[in-house]
């Protein structure tokens, strides 16, 4: 367990630094497009999370089950994963590049993205994201979290460094959407570790019924994690325009890093929490969530307190419109946070139907906002007020099924353990 909490520590420092970087890539393209190309470039990176969704949905089983089975020593299954998640995720990746290509003019026409040039360039992202969630999908099953760290700081300085050249040289959001994907080119750091890869005993094929049932969960689960941290950028794209959409995306970068910069934390948890379950592992496992949940809550503070500050970074001037924005953000990114604290918490523990209701949860928060915010004074009002219905069901019925699977020991049992 003391390894959990350095893999704990040393993800959230990569995250932090990462989250910095991702602050100044904001600055230097806030300063070198107009508020509307600067809207367009994060709501068309929120477009991006939407076509790699099927790979998220497969990558997160993959990884639940690789940690399962080493966990338990199993390693037939395990190998077996490896060998076989190579063909799936493929596969799968042929078959998302394929949709993402027949899907994205509809879909960019429905949420009103203005140039064909976006969409080739965030098609471009697809792409490369698809392939590089293979290496992250190892990473976190196999508990690389000192190489998952490493290609995190490296995707943040590629993406820092070439977004300033392009977006200075060329200050359309073509340049900062671009310079995102080609970020992506760090998991190539993955080809120096093939060999660990290698097949080291037979084989066991671990696709069964379980598995298809545990995907179709993970299914909605990841669809509900993308409505809650990203679907507002489509909201956004789809009746916002110009000053407005530039604006608003600046308040929800702001926003969005409260569980950006702590979800490190989460990806070990979901994977310590998908090997062991036992209540020694419990102990610890609650610790870090209560880490997550302290660090959470110290971010939000100090975006409230600093929001003037952190709007005049990104702008290079102080503009009122956004700061207003941040608060009602920052309260609803604070009840994202913990909503995928509980929600990750359940599906590694495999307790299906609250990973379900969480999804549910998800997509209705979304489809609120689709629904009725159409302005941004509007959805900033739905936002806070959604999200803590949204938690607040989803914690009740997680705290039950915390009972049920970790009920208290009785003073009865209590004396029969010490004698």
């Amino acid at each position: 367990m003391i390894k959990l909490w350095r893999a704990g520590v040393m993800m959230s420092a990569a995250g932090l630094l990462a989250g910095v970087g991702n602050y100044a890539f904001q600055a230097v393209i806030g300063r070198c497009l107009d508020k509307a190309e600067y809207g367009y470039v994060n709501s068309t990176l929120g477009f991006i999370g939407l076509l790699g969704l099927p790979l998220v949905i497969a990558s997160t089983s993959v990884t639940h089950y690789l940690a399962h089975f080493r966990a338990i020593g199993d390693e037939g299954r395990l190998q077996g994963l490896v060998s076989g998640c190579r063909k799936f995720l493929f596969r799968l990746t042929l078959a998302g590049s394929v949709a993402a290509a027949l899907l994205i003019k509809p879909l960019s026409s429905f949420f009103h993205f203005p140039r064909q040039g976006l969409m080739l360039v965030a098609l471009f992202c697809v792409l490369a994201g698809l392939w590089g969630t293979f290496v992250n999908t190892l990473c976190q099953g196999l508990s690389w979290f000192g190489r998952l760290a490493g290609i995190t700081l490296v995707m943040m300085v590629l993406r820092l460094s070439l977004g300033a050249v392009m977006v200075i040289r060329y200050p359309v959001a073509e340049a900062g959407v671009l310079a995102s994907g080609v970020a992506f080119l760090a998991y190539l750091a993955s080809l120096r570790w093939r060999k660990d890869l290698a097949i080291k005993t037979a084989a066991v094929s671990p696709w069964n019924l379980e598995f298809a049932l545990y995907l179709a969960v993970g299914t909605a689960w990841a669809i509900g994690a993308y409505c809650l941290t990203q679907g507002d950028l489509l909201v956004a794209q789809r009746y916002f325009s110009g000053r407005d959409l530039g604006l608003y995306t600046a308040a929800g970068s702001l926003g969005r890093a409260l569980p950006m910069v702590v979800a490190p934390m989460l990806t070990v948890l979901f994977t310590s929490r998908s090997g062991h379950r036992t209540d020694s592992a419990l102990r610890e496992q609650l610790k870090l969530l209560g880490l997550y949940a302290i660090g959470l809550a110290a971010g939000a503070v100090a975006l409230l307190l600093l929001r003037n500050f952190w709007v005049r970074f990104i702008f290079g001037k102080y503009t009122p419109e956004a700061a207003a924005m941040v608060s009602r953000l920052a309260v609803t990114m604070a009840f994202v946070g913990m909503l995928q604290a509980v929600g990750m918490w359940a599906l590694a523990s495999r307790w299906l139907k609250v990973a379900l209701l969480y999804g549910a949860s998800g997509l209705g928060y979304w489809l609120v906002l689709l629904a009725w915010g159409r302005s941004p004074s509007v959805m900033l009002q739905l936002m806070p007020a959604a999200a803590a219905a949204a938690f607040g069901l989803v914690f009740v019925s997680w705290l039950a099924a915390m009972r049920s699977s970790h009920p208290r020991k009785t003073m009865k049992h209590r004396r029969k353990e010490a004698s």
